[in-house]
């Protein structure tokens, strides 16, 4: 492509974005809870292995943060990107294990222009977040709001 940053147009449905692989120690895990989260399961490896969970094992919040950033890498920092609505579901699906290396595949739901701003696109996407094993660990929806190269009315865009 030509123009390196991706605006709505490049967003088309069934479109997918694949991250860079991330592991995750057990020292970053301690210390996102420590300050954000501080049950004993993302603490301390005895109380994790005590735990459903298996093991000294990360955050929801600390997954969805992990997934943010990979997003951000990925698409954010090489888009014309407007900032986010909101997430429409998230889903802890398996916990996030001290060593564990996940990766973040995003996929183009649907778009829409925005007929309240010309020029911005509503793009929805879902997040899948996967482990070593290829376990899905975190799937979230969200929107996000993306400029168009020209502004275009909403019919122009249908």
């Amino acid at each position: 492509m030509a123009d390196e940053m991706l605006y709505y147009e490049d967003f088309e449905e069934g479109r997918e974005f694949i991250s860079a692989e991330r592991t995750v120690s057990a020292e970053e895990i301690i210390a996102f809870a420590s300050e954000f989260d501080p049950q004993p399961m993302h603490l301390d490896e005895a109380a994790g292995k005590a735990s459903i969970l298996g093991g000294l094992s990360g955050s929801g919040w600390h997954m969805s943060s992990l997934a943010m950033r990979l997003f951000f890498d990925t698409v954010i920092s090489k888009s014309a990107g407007e900032g986010g609505p909101g997430i429409d579901f998230m889903e802890w699906r398996k916990p996030l294990i001290a060593g564990d290396t996940i990766r973040l595949n995003v996929k183009v739901k649907s778009r829409r222009p925005l007929a309240s701003r010309p020029g911005i696109g509503l793009v929805t996407m879902e997040h899948l977040l996967t482990n070593q094993k290829g376990e899905k660990v975190m799937r979230m929806q969200a929107p996000a709001m993306l400029r168009m190269r020209q502004a275009q009315t909403v019919e122009a865009c249908r």
